[in-house]
């Protein structure tokens, strides 16, 4: 029996800075290793910034078990200053093996991130992570996407102190 489709699972934090200055962090993707808190991503991915829907953008990322492999990462959502989202395909070779899809195929799910003010210089940063049209094996690999909480409590330290510096 096929289990129920998950829920999108969110972390949020409150962060120091306007909602324009994390913004400008989100948008760039050489910034995204930075404040990475899954260990996954590389330097050496796509140096654009994304400047809306049907932009595209590649990480470069390792797995112990694949190694090294690119993501190609289509932009879904994109609302100036507030919502950025992508949703991750197989990149090159390796990855399209890993994953049994063809490059550049739907793996069903997504990442994003929600900004909304809180005060004049604040805002609550929501990463999102929605694995709800991914496959019950990829469900299955990150538990319904429980699996990433961790990593996106980490993505959200890492920004604040990427924005915040002390």
């Amino acid at each position: 029996m096929e289990r129920r489709k998950p829920r999108p699972v969110f972390v949020s934090r409150r962060i120091e800075a306007p909602a324009h200055v994390i913004f400008e962090v989100l948008i760039d993707p050489t910034a995204h290793p930075t404040f990475d808190g899954s260990g996954m991503l590389r330097d050496g991915g796509s140096i654009a910034l994304v400047t809306g829907v049907g932009d595209a953008f590649t990480t470069r990322m390792y797995l112990p078990d694949v190694g090294d492999y690119e993501m190609r990462n289509n932009v879904v959502e994109y609302e100036l200053n507030r919502r950025i989202g992508w949703e991750p395909t197989p990149g090159d070779r390796v990855a399209a093996i890993s994953s049994g899809l063809a490059i550049g195929a739907s793996q069903g799910y997504r990442w994003g991130f929600e900004l909304t003010p809180d005060g004049a210089e604040a805002t609550i940063v929501t990463e999102i992570f929605d694995c709800s049209e991914a496959s019950e094996y990829v469900r299955g690999a990150v538990n319904d996407g429980q699996g990433w909480i961790e990593s996106m409590t980490k993505s959200l330290e890492r920004l604040d102190q990427l924005v915040c510096p002390t």
